[in-house]
């Protein structure tokens, strides 16, 4: 499937804006991971994936997408409201009392789109890789997508997933890091080093590839079908996501400062004005 990227980066400006305005709407939220994902995200849901806004939970014969740190929660709802899961206005709703749209995602307010309760990190890979069983158990051929952050690579839990996976031939499943470097205490180098992470995820069986420009539409289609190419050949598959923190506001970028603060009034007119509005504000 051919993309078109003029009109895929235009989905990306709008969740972009819609981003920085729910955040400083309630003063709180994470704008910084939302924002370097924001790509990833319009790529996954606007091109890649195969997936039914009316929301069926079981969603046979769809592509399924879990997201486990789930504090970029901002970005997730976005990309749902304009894919067309829930109305774009509900965004004004982010973090407020009695709101479906709470900072980490939950399912017990039966909002489409959220499979489960995510931000307790290190979980999210496990859950997907059950998905992705799930799946091959029904005959289902469809892929199973999940987003981790790198900081969160530090919980032990995600490397016996990782174990796991590959132990058990789970090559219907497609894993993302968003590899940005940074976490709430710092550079991810300083607070505990990754090392290197493609020699670890291959020394654990799995295919690993590297998105370079992870804030660069067309690198990121490539490289998602180039991931898809890659399923069903007997391993799990990694897209290691080199993105920018804060990505697309450029008091933001690259700083681990903006990973959990909300701009003021004046920085988010200096953050819109970077991001045009293309399907209409909520």
């Amino acid at each position: 499937m051919s993309a078109d990227i003029t009109k895929l980066e235009q989905i990306a400006s709008q969740v972009r804006r819609d981003i920085v305005r729910m955040v400083h709407s309630c003063q709180s939220g994470h704008p910084g991971g939302s924002l370097g994902c924001t790509d990833y995200f319009v790529a996954l849901y606007f091109h890649a994936m195969k997936h039914d806004p009316s929301f069926n939970f079981n969603a046979a014969g769809e592509d399924l997408f879990f997201l486990s740190n789930g504090h970029i929660s901002p970005v997730f709802y976005s990309t749902l409201a304009r894919a067309g899961y829930f109305p774009a206005s509900e965004l004004a709703t982010f973090r407020q009392i009695d709101s479906r749209l709470q900072g980490h995602p939950t399912t017990h307010e039966h909002l489409p789109g959220i499979r489960i309760a995510s931000g307790s990190l290190g979980q999210g890979l496990s859950v997907a890789i059950g998905a992705a069983q799930a799946k091959k158990l029904d005959k289902d051929p469809q892929t199973v997508f999940v987003l981790m952050g790198d900081g969160e690579l530090q919980e032990g839990q995600i490397w016996e997933a990782a174990m796991y996976a590959a132990h058990n031939k789970m090559d219907n499943i497609i894993a993302a890091v968003d590899y940005n470097g940074a976490q709430i205490d710092g550079a991810t180098k300083d607070v505990l080093s990754l090392g290197d992470l493609r020699a670890k995820w291959e020394a654990f069986g799995w295919d690993v590839l590297d998105i370079e420009k992870g804030n660069d539409m067309a690198a990121i289609i490539a490289g998602v079908d180039e991931a898809k190419s890659r399923s069903g050949k007997g391993k799990p598959v990694m897209i290691l996501l080199h993105t920018g923190m804060g990505y697309g506001v450029d008091f933001m970028m690259g700083s681990h400062k903006w990973h959990g603060v909300a701009p003021n009034d004046e920085q988010l007119a200096s953050a819109l004005a970077q991001n045009p509005e293309t399907l209409g504000d909520y």
